[in-house]
């Protein structure tokens, strides 16, 4: 379990300080949540990992928003920031 854990809370970090780089507009110009929306759902899954257990309702859920920014949003800012692929 606490393997587990480090590897959930590592996750949400990573996706918080990836979060805090991206642009501003990168977030809204690919149709998802603004910038400020998704640090705060960063920050809040960050510290409810640090604080409670992964396998309680709130820590599924923190795990659950980390899992949709790094598969779902961090790709497709990524790629609206480095431009088409020829």
């Amino acid at each position: 379990m606490t393997a587990l854990r480090l590897l959930a809370l590592g996750a949400a970090a990573f996706a918080l300080i990836q979060a805090v780089r991206q642009r501003k507009d990168a977030f809204t110009a690919v149709d998802k949540l603004s910038k400020p929306i998704w640090l705060g759902i960063l920050a809040v899954a960050t510290v409810v990992l640090l604080l409670l257990p992964v396998v309680g309702l709130f820590g599924i859920v923190a795990v659950v928003a980390v899992c949709v920014y790094l598969v779902d949003v961090r790709p497709r800012v990524d790629e609206i920031q480095r431009g088409p692929k020829w």
